[in-house]
Protein backbone atom coordinates (compact mmCIF):
# COMPACT_ATOMS: atom_id res chain seq x y z
CA UNK A 1 0.00 0.00 0.00
CA UNK A 2 1.61 3.22 -1.02
CA UNK A 3 1.40 6.42 1.67
CA UNK A 4 0.79 8.96 -1.18
CA UNK A 5 -2.25 6.98 -3.20
CA UNK A 6 -3.64 6.23 0.84
CA UNK A 7 -3.36 10.27 1.25
CA UNK A 8 -5.27 9.98 -2.29
CA UNK A 9 -8.09 8.26 -0.65
CA UNK A 10 -8.66 10.15 2.63
CA UNK A 11 -9.23 13.17 0.67
CA UNK A 12 -12.05 11.74 -1.48
CA UNK A 13 -13.20 10.15 1.10
CA UNK A 14 -13.54 13.64 3.23
CA UNK A 15 -14.83 14.97 -0.30
CA UNK A 16 -16.89 12.86 -1.73
CA UNK A 17 -16.06 13.61 -5.37
CA UNK A 18 -12.71 13.24 -7.42
CA UNK A 19 -12.27 17.15 -8.03
CA UNK A 20 -12.99 18.44 -4.49
CA UNK A 21 -9.98 16.00 -3.95
CA UNK A 22 -8.28 16.76 -6.82
CA UNK A 23 -8.61 20.11 -6.09
CA UNK A 24 -6.95 20.34 -2.37
CA UNK A 25 -4.06 17.95 -3.51
CA UNK A 26 -2.98 20.24 -6.92
CA UNK A 27 -3.92 16.87 -8.73
CA UNK A 28 -5.73 16.40 -11.74
CA UNK A 29 -9.32 14.19 -11.57
CA UNK A 30 -6.99 11.57 -13.77
CA UNK A 31 -4.11 11.40 -11.37
CA UNK A 32 -6.51 10.95 -8.71
CA UNK A 33 -8.20 8.19 -9.93
CA UNK A 34 -5.37 6.46 -11.14
CA UNK A 35 -4.45 6.23 -7.38
CA UNK A 36 -7.43 5.28 -6.02
CA UNK A 37 -7.58 2.20 -8.73
CA UNK A 38 -3.88 1.56 -7.46
CA UNK A 39 -4.99 1.45 -4.09
CA UNK A 40 -7.87 -0.83 -4.59
CA UNK A 41 -5.65 -2.93 -6.46
CA UNK A 42 -2.57 -3.37 -3.79
CA UNK A 43 -5.30 -4.04 -1.25
CA UNK A 44 -7.73 -6.45 -3.51
CA UNK A 45 -10.74 -4.19 -2.53
CA UNK A 46 -13.40 -1.98 -3.79
CA UNK A 47 -13.25 0.73 -1.70
CA UNK A 48 -16.09 2.61 -3.14
CA UNK A 49 -19.57 1.82 -4.23
CA UNK A 50 -19.98 3.41 -7.45
CA UNK A 51 -23.57 2.07 -8.25
CA UNK A 52 -24.23 5.83 -7.81
CA UNK A 53 -23.01 8.73 -9.08
CA UNK A 54 -21.44 9.90 -5.94
CA UNK A 55 -18.73 8.25 -4.38
CA UNK A 56 -19.86 6.36 -1.30
CA UNK A 57 -17.62 4.27 0.71
CA UNK A 58 -18.58 0.94 1.02
CA UNK A 59 -17.66 -0.93 4.44
CA UNK A 60 -13.97 -1.95 3.33
CA UNK A 61 -13.51 1.84 2.87
CA UNK A 62 -15.04 2.95 5.93
CA UNK A 63 -12.68 0.71 7.58
CA UNK A 64 -9.87 1.91 5.63
CA UNK A 65 -10.52 5.57 6.26
CA UNK A 66 -10.43 4.67 10.18
CA UNK A 67 -7.14 3.02 9.70
CA UNK A 68 -5.91 5.39 7.34
CA UNK A 69 -5.28 8.37 8.83
CA UNK A 70 -3.43 6.06 11.77
CA UNK A 71 -1.48 4.99 9.54
CA UNK A 72 -0.28 8.50 8.14
CA UNK A 73 0.55 9.46 11.34
CA UNK A 74 2.47 6.58 12.44
CA UNK A 75 4.47 7.08 9.06
CA UNK A 76 5.02 10.83 10.11
CA UNK A 77 6.14 9.75 13.29
CA UNK A 78 8.44 7.43 12.61
CA UNK A 79 10.01 9.63 10.04
CA UNK A 80 10.47 12.17 12.38
CA UNK A 81 12.43 9.75 14.86
CA UNK A 82 14.68 8.36 12.39
CA UNK A 83 15.65 12.05 11.88
CA UNK A 84 15.59 13.28 14.74
CA UNK A 85 17.04 16.56 15.76
CA UNK A 86 16.89 17.25 11.86
CA UNK A 87 13.46 16.21 11.99
CA UNK A 88 10.84 18.96 10.77
CA UNK A 89 6.89 18.91 11.36
CA UNK A 90 4.03 21.31 10.25
CA UNK A 91 1.58 21.94 13.29
CA UNK A 92 -1.67 22.33 11.79
CA UNK A 93 -4.01 24.82 13.89
CA UNK A 94 -7.87 25.37 13.52
CA UNK A 95 -10.37 27.46 15.42
CA UNK A 96 -11.91 30.67 15.63
CA UNK A 97 -9.69 33.72 13.98
CA UNK A 98 -9.84 35.47 17.32
CA UNK A 99 -8.57 32.72 19.37
CA UNK A 100 -5.73 31.91 17.02
CA UNK A 101 -4.54 35.79 16.74
CA UNK A 102 -4.37 34.95 20.74
CA UNK A 103 -2.98 31.05 20.89
CA UNK A 104 -0.88 30.59 17.62
CA UNK A 105 2.12 32.72 18.78
CA UNK A 106 2.39 30.92 22.06
CA UNK A 107 1.97 27.64 20.18
CA UNK A 108 4.45 28.81 17.64
CA UNK A 109 6.90 29.70 20.07
CA UNK A 110 6.76 26.19 21.80
CA UNK A 111 7.35 24.20 18.86
CA UNK A 112 10.03 26.50 18.01
CA UNK A 113 11.61 25.16 21.68
CA UNK A 114 11.16 21.84 21.33
CA UNK A 115 12.32 22.09 17.64
CA UNK A 116 12.32 22.70 13.90
CA UNK A 117 9.21 22.71 12.64
CA UNK A 118 6.21 25.45 10.91
CA UNK A 119 2.41 25.89 12.11
CA UNK A 120 0.02 26.14 9.39
CA UNK A 121 -2.89 28.19 10.78
CA UNK A 122 -6.52 27.75 9.71
CA UNK A 123 -9.23 30.22 10.08
CA UNK A 124 -12.68 28.21 11.37
CA UNK A 125 -15.69 28.38 13.53
CA UNK A 126 -15.52 26.15 16.35
CA UNK A 127 -17.89 23.16 14.86
CA UNK A 128 -15.76 23.10 11.38
CA UNK A 129 -12.18 23.26 13.77
CA UNK A 130 -13.94 19.89 14.65
CA UNK A 131 -15.12 18.31 12.15
CA UNK A 132 -11.30 18.97 10.67
CA UNK A 133 -10.06 17.38 13.36
CA UNK A 134 -12.03 14.20 13.04
CA UNK A 135 -10.91 14.39 9.84
CA UNK A 136 -7.44 14.40 10.55
CA UNK A 137 -6.96 17.50 8.82
CA UNK A 138 -5.53 19.30 11.68
CA UNK A 139 -3.50 18.12 15.01
CA UNK A 140 -5.07 20.80 17.26
CA UNK A 141 -8.01 22.65 17.48
CA UNK A 142 -8.92 25.43 19.66
CA UNK A 143 -12.04 26.27 21.24
CA UNK A 144 -14.19 28.04 23.85
CA UNK A 145 -15.49 26.06 26.74
CA UNK A 146 -19.01 26.44 25.22
CA UNK A 147 -18.15 23.90 23.05
CA UNK A 148 -16.40 21.61 25.36
CA UNK A 149 -19.16 21.84 27.94
CA UNK A 150 -22.22 21.12 25.39
CA UNK A 151 -19.79 18.08 24.12
CA UNK A 152 -20.19 19.65 20.25
CA UNK A 153 -21.80 18.08 17.78
CA UNK A 154 -18.45 16.61 16.26
CA UNK A 155 -17.10 15.98 19.83
CA UNK A 156 -15.64 12.33 19.84
CA UNK A 157 -14.31 10.07 22.90
CA UNK A 158 -10.34 9.71 21.41
CA UNK A 159 -10.04 13.23 21.90
CA UNK A 160 -7.94 14.69 24.92
CA UNK A 161 -8.40 18.47 25.88
CA UNK A 162 -6.39 21.20 27.97
CA UNK A 163 -7.25 24.64 29.42
CA UNK A 164 -5.46 27.69 27.92
CA UNK A 165 -6.97 30.04 30.66
CA UNK A 166 -9.81 32.31 29.41
CA UNK A 167 -10.48 35.49 27.55
CA UNK A 168 -12.73 38.40 28.50
CA UNK A 169 -14.37 40.52 26.06
CA UNK A 170 -13.25 44.57 26.60
CA UNK A 171 -14.95 47.47 25.38
CA UNK A 172 -12.72 48.84 22.69
CA UNK A 173 -11.92 52.26 21.29
CA UNK A 174 -9.40 53.74 18.77
CA UNK A 175 -6.80 56.20 19.89
CA UNK A 176 -8.58 58.70 17.55
CA UNK A 177 -12.29 58.12 18.98
CA UNK A 178 -14.17 61.40 20.44
CA UNK A 179 -13.96 59.98 24.14
CA UNK A 180 -10.43 59.83 24.03
CA UNK A 181 -10.08 63.50 23.29
CA UNK A 182 -12.04 64.07 26.72
CA UNK A 183 -10.51 61.49 28.85
CA UNK A 184 -6.78 60.58 29.25
CA UNK A 185 -5.99 56.52 29.83
CA UNK A 186 -4.72 55.43 33.31
CA UNK A 187 -1.62 54.31 33.95
CA UNK A 188 -2.58 50.85 32.98
CA UNK A 189 -4.05 52.11 29.61
CA UNK A 190 -7.60 52.39 30.10
CA UNK A 191 -10.20 54.72 30.32
CA UNK A 192 -12.80 54.40 32.76
CA UNK A 193 -16.17 56.03 31.70
CA UNK A 194 -19.93 55.87 32.96
CA UNK A 195 -21.90 53.19 30.80
CA UNK A 196 -24.34 55.76 29.49
CA UNK A 197 -21.48 57.79 28.46
CA UNK A 198 -20.03 55.14 26.47
CA UNK A 199 -23.93 54.54 24.74
CA UNK A 200 -23.82 57.93 23.70
CA UNK A 201 -21.69 56.91 20.61
CA UNK A 202 -21.95 54.51 17.52
CA UNK A 203 -20.78 50.59 17.85
CA UNK A 204 -19.27 48.41 15.24
CA UNK A 205 -20.87 44.65 15.50
CA UNK A 206 -20.72 41.01 14.03
CA UNK A 207 -24.02 39.98 13.29
CA UNK A 208 -21.87 36.38 13.25
CA UNK A 209 -20.31 35.34 16.70
CA UNK A 210 -16.75 35.43 16.29
CA UNK A 211 -16.31 31.79 18.47
CA UNK A 212 -18.77 29.49 16.95
CA UNK A 213 -20.20 31.35 13.58
CA UNK A 214 -23.93 31.48 14.35
CA UNK A 215 -25.87 33.98 13.69
CA UNK A 216 -27.29 36.30 16.41
CA UNK A 217 -28.04 39.50 14.60
CA UNK A 218 -26.19 42.47 16.76
CA UNK A 219 -26.07 40.58 19.93
CA UNK A 220 -23.49 38.26 18.20
CA UNK A 221 -20.59 40.59 20.43
CA UNK A 222 -21.85 38.93 23.85
CA UNK A 223 -22.86 42.31 24.88
CA UNK A 224 -26.67 42.70 26.33
CA UNK A 225 -28.47 44.65 23.83
CA UNK A 226 -31.45 43.90 25.88
CA UNK A 227 -30.05 45.61 28.61
CA UNK A 228 -28.28 48.16 27.55
CA UNK A 229 -28.97 48.35 23.96
CA UNK A 230 -26.28 50.30 21.74
CA UNK A 231 -26.72 52.40 18.48
CA UNK A 232 -25.45 49.97 15.56
CA UNK A 233 -24.09 51.97 13.10
CA UNK A 234 -22.00 49.04 11.33
CA UNK A 235 -22.28 45.63 10.98
CA UNK A 236 -19.14 43.31 9.71
CA UNK A 237 -18.27 39.96 9.94
CA UNK A 238 -14.49 40.27 9.12
CA UNK A 239 -12.41 41.24 12.07
CA UNK A 240 -9.99 42.83 10.18
CA UNK A 241 -12.84 45.34 8.62
CA UNK A 242 -14.94 45.43 11.90
CA UNK A 243 -11.36 46.64 13.51
CA UNK A 244 -10.81 49.45 10.94
CA UNK A 245 -14.45 51.48 11.52
CA UNK A 246 -12.14 51.21 15.56
CA UNK A 247 -8.85 52.21 14.44
CA UNK A 248 -10.45 55.30 13.07
CA UNK A 249 -12.72 56.07 15.36
CA UNK A 250 -16.04 55.70 13.90
CA UNK A 251 -17.13 53.19 16.09
CA UNK A 252 -16.85 51.56 19.53
CA UNK A 253 -16.62 47.69 19.50
CA UNK A 254 -17.12 44.83 22.25
CA UNK A 255 -13.74 42.44 21.68
CA UNK A 256 -12.09 39.53 23.17
CA UNK A 257 -9.28 41.23 24.89
CA UNK A 258 -6.52 39.51 21.99
CA UNK A 259 -7.30 42.53 20.10
CA UNK A 260 -6.20 44.97 22.68
CA UNK A 261 -2.67 43.71 21.36
CA UNK A 262 -3.06 45.36 18.13
CA UNK A 263 -1.88 48.92 18.09
CA UNK A 264 -3.94 52.26 18.54
CA UNK A 265 -6.86 50.39 20.33
CA UNK A 266 -7.74 51.52 23.56
CA UNK A 267 -9.68 49.62 26.78
CA UNK A 268 -12.62 51.10 28.02
CA UNK A 269 -13.64 50.29 31.39
CA UNK A 270 -17.40 51.19 32.28
CA UNK A 271 -18.14 51.53 36.08
CA UNK A 272 -21.52 50.57 36.26
CA UNK A 273 -21.72 48.04 33.56
CA UNK A 274 -23.97 45.23 35.14
CA UNK A 275 -22.63 42.11 33.51
CA UNK A 276 -19.06 40.54 32.31
CA UNK A 277 -18.69 38.33 29.36
CA UNK A 278 -15.77 35.47 29.94
CA UNK A 279 -15.01 32.66 27.82
CA UNK A 280 -12.57 29.64 28.70
CA UNK A 281 -10.07 28.94 25.95
CA UNK A 282 -9.07 25.04 25.06
CA UNK A 283 -6.83 23.41 23.13
CA UNK A 284 -8.15 19.82 22.03
CA UNK A 285 -6.81 16.52 20.02
CA UNK A 286 -6.56 13.45 19.15
CA UNK A 287 -4.90 11.22 21.88
CA UNK A 288 -5.20 8.14 19.63
CA UNK A 289 -3.49 9.43 16.72
CA UNK A 290 -1.24 12.23 18.64
CA UNK A 291 2.56 11.85 17.36
CA UNK A 292 5.31 11.61 19.99
CA UNK A 293 6.56 15.59 19.11
CA UNK A 294 3.06 16.54 19.56
CA UNK A 295 2.40 15.37 22.94
CA UNK A 296 5.59 17.12 23.81
CA UNK A 297 4.00 20.23 22.67
CA UNK A 298 1.32 19.74 24.37
CA UNK A 299 3.24 18.96 27.87
CA UNK A 300 5.41 22.24 27.37
CA UNK A 301 2.06 24.34 26.83
CA UNK A 302 1.05 22.89 29.85
CA UNK A 303 4.07 23.62 32.16
CA UNK A 304 3.90 27.32 30.35
CA UNK A 305 0.66 27.96 32.53
CA UNK A 306 -2.21 29.33 30.61
CA UNK A 307 -2.25 32.35 28.92
CA UNK A 308 -4.48 34.33 30.53
CA UNK A 309 -4.31 37.53 27.44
Amino acid sequence: MNLSDLRVFLAVARHSSLLAAAEQLHLTPSAVSKALRRLEQSLSSELFDRSTRQLVLNSAGKLLRERGQHLIALAAQTAADLQGARASVELNIGGPAILLWREGPRLAQQLRTSGNGTVRLQALYEEAALRALARGDLHVAIVTGAVIDGAGASWSADWDRQALGSTALQLVAGTSHPLLAQHQPDADGTIQLPVAQVLAHAFACPTRSLFCGQDRGQRSDGWRDDVLPRQIAYLADDLQLLLGFVRRGEALAYLPEAALTEPGLVRIRTLDCPFVCNESVWLVWNRTTAPAWLSQLIALTDDAGPSTA
